[in-house]
């Protein structure tokens, strides 16, 4: 079952690296935690359902998937860095 998700392998793991900057981010932005941590758990039940259904049907589009997840990853991380070195 593991064999489906390995081409997925890179954005799953740079997809939670981005989750905690964007959490750590609403955090600093002075979010209720309670709030934050709620949606995030709906965020991540969500991906959940999306990956454990799509991924048969993602398998054949695996190169653009990894393109286009990496960019959003790398411009909402770009983002994320320029807001806190502005103090915004």
């Amino acid at each position: 079952m593991l064999e489906e998700y390995l081409p997925f392998v890179g954005l799953i793991i740079f997809g939670n690296i981005e989750n905690l900057v964007l959490s750590s981010q609403g955090v600093v932005a002075g979010v209720n935690p309670v709030k934050l941590g709620i949606a995030s758990f709906i965020a991540v039940a969500m991906w959940l359902a999306i990956g454990t259904f799509g991924t048969q049907i993602a398998l054949d589009y695996v190169d653009f998937i990894d393109f286009f997840g990496g960019l959003v990853i790398f411009i909402l991380g770009a983002q994320a860095m320029i807001e806190s070195i502005r103090g915004e």
